[in-house]
């Protein structure tokens, strides 16, 4: 009921003794939210118990508005992950009891005869139901799980009925079938308010990343904003597991780019600067505004979807990891498209927001010249468009960088600012790096582009043989079981717990020059 209540937290007790180390797992901090306020900050069990075998209780006053009460803990980054033995340890809830501080309406103090006939008939009935829950699970093993969970989800996200979703679809007809990919197929559907949607039908194939599939899916239910595309919710009936997302008339930036001749879009100069913005504007929101600070890692062209007025959408959170609020380099492993990550994650395995601005800087260098930046080579010395980039700002003649289909008619100072902005995302320090807010604002013409020099920029050559030894090594190593599992065969491109990527959504055609070289397309699949 709503109303105002007090909330009692149990952690779980240090299960050491005083002579054993344990300092590593009280010192791993926790953030407590309660009702989307931060109520206890960097919460730790070593300092708050005193002691081994203590108990650890803390009290808090929460008023339910809206029939919920939530309590979210978050790890804040601090501390090591060194442990005695292997197994869970640290600070965990053991027990939460809320009570409220109002009275019930209908309480008495006597209980009749017929209520507690009724009691008791009621036990008997959940006994009995928990019975046959257990023997269904026993006959089933664990195949509901996600779909149990993406239910509960659903009261969060929104929930479709089969029959809404049929009727979107005309009954899931072939015609109105846009993609296909390593999750399942991919349908156009018209709600009966009018409202254009895209249904991913999960295949029951799809068994692997269930649990990182609820969480990161739970993720992107949580972030609202003008340039992520949306989840507008899911369908969980019978065998039948739906996402219902927005539908993006205009595909995506790859395909509208340098995808295959029938399917490119005349984009003007103006059009290429308000996506660019547009992209710049969603990371922004990631990073720096929303109450979940979010790294994408695979931020590129192929998961940025324009809708029917050209505006940009960031997709595919399905690498998306919460970022530490006091901006902790987390040693990780990899996992991002290869040409587009930074060279500190790509190599040292180091993650930042920092990652995300310069994949955006990849980003916008093809957006100015219409080039792929992982399949183009203007000539031996340079491996990438960004090596390119490099080359012709040593020269002064960065203009040489903007698409030939632009002709004479684009903006020449938004242009070079644009391809000096790229290159100051994708300086190799990641500290030089600009904040995204900055970017929109340079973009936008608020703010001075700052002076560009060559300080902390990796030279051309250092950089290609730096990038080849690291991705492609030995035959021995087992890059090539990423590059068989390429986003353009599987769909997918960034794991096997993805959320459904833009690629799986609006899938390019194989026989296109933007995948002739997939050998040189290496992603990494690895999970941290």
């Amino acid at each position: 009921m709503n109303g105002p209540y007090n909330v009692s937290l149990h952690f779980a007790e240090i299960g050491f003794t005083g002579n054993e180390s344990y300092r590593s797992l009280g010192r791993r901090a926790f953030n407590v939210y309660i009702q989307g306020n931060l109520v206890w900050k960097d919460f730790n069990i070593e300092i708050e118990a005193g002691g081994v075998g203590k108990p650890v209780i803390r009290n808090f006053t929460a008023n339910v508005t809206k029939g919920t009460l939530e309590i979210r803990l978050y790890w804040a980054g601090k501390g090591t992950n060194g442990i005695p033995t292997r197994g869970v340890y640290g600070p965990l809830i053991s027990a939460i009891s809320i009570y409220s501080e109002f009275e019930i309406p209908g309480e008495s103090a006597s209980i009749s005869a017929g209520i507690v006939a009724g009691i008791v008939a009621a036990i008997v009935f959940v006994v009995f139901l928990l019975l046959v829950v257990l023997w269904w699970r026993g006959c089933h093993g664990h195949e509901d799980e996600m779909a149990q969970d993406l239910k509960v989800l659903a009261l969060q996200i929104g929930s479709f009925t089969l029959r809404q979703i049929k009727a979107a679809t005309n009954n899931f007809d072939a015609a109105n079938k846009i993609g296909e990919g390593g999750f399942g197929s991919v349908y156009k559907g018209l709600l009966s308010d009018g409202t254009t949607i895209a249904v991913k039908q999960l295949s029951s194939k799809s068994k692997q990343g269930n649990r990182e599939f609820v969480t990161e899916l739970g993720m992107i239910s949580a972030l609202q904003h003008p340039h992520l595309v949306k989840l507008y919710g899911c369908c969980i009936e019978g065998n039948q597991l739906l996402l219902v997302y927005q539908y993006m008339e205009n595909n995506n930036l790859a395909r509208a780019l340098f995808g295959p001749e029938e399917f490119q879009l005349k984009l003007d100069w103006g059009t290429r600067h308000k996506i660019c913005v547009g992209i710049a504007r969603g990371l922004a929101y990631l990073h720096e505004e929303s109450r979940l600070k979010i790294v994408h890692r695979d931020i590129k062209a192929t998961n940025v979807l324009l809708d029917k007025d050209l505006n940009s959408k960031i997709s595919d959170f399905g690498l998306a990891k919460l970022d530490e609020e006091d901006n902790t380099h987390i040693s990780t492993k990899i996992a991002g498209t290869y040409g587009y990550m930074a060279p500190e994650y790509a190599m040292h395995g180091y993650l930042t927001d920092k990652a995300d601005i310069y994949s955006f800087g990849v980003v916008a260098l093809e957006v100015v010249s219409g080039q792929c930046n992982i399949s183009y080579q203007k000539k031996d010395e340079c491996f990438h468009l960004l090596d390119w980039a490099r080359e012709l700002k040593e020269r002064g003649n960065l203009i040489d960088l903007v698409d030939a289909r632009l002709g004479s008619h684009f903006d020449k100072e938004q242009v070079l600012a644009m391809i000096k902005v790229a290159l100051l995302c994708t300086n190799a320090t990641p500290t030089l790096r600009p904040v995204m807010s900055s970017v929109v604002s340079m973009l936008e013409g608020k703010v001075a582009v700052p002076v560009l020099d060559s300080e902390g920029a990796i030279k051309a050559e250092e950089k290609i043989e730096a990038m080849r030894k690291h991705f492609k090594g030995d035959k021995d190593r087992a890059v090539g079981q990423n590059i068989t599992n390429s986003m353009f065969t599987e769909g997918l491109g960034t794991g096997i717990a993805s959320l459904p990527s833009a690629i799986d959504l609006y899938r390019i055609p194989l026989d296109t020059d933007y995948c002739q070289n997939i050998e040189e397309e290496m992603v990494c699949s690895v999970l941290s």
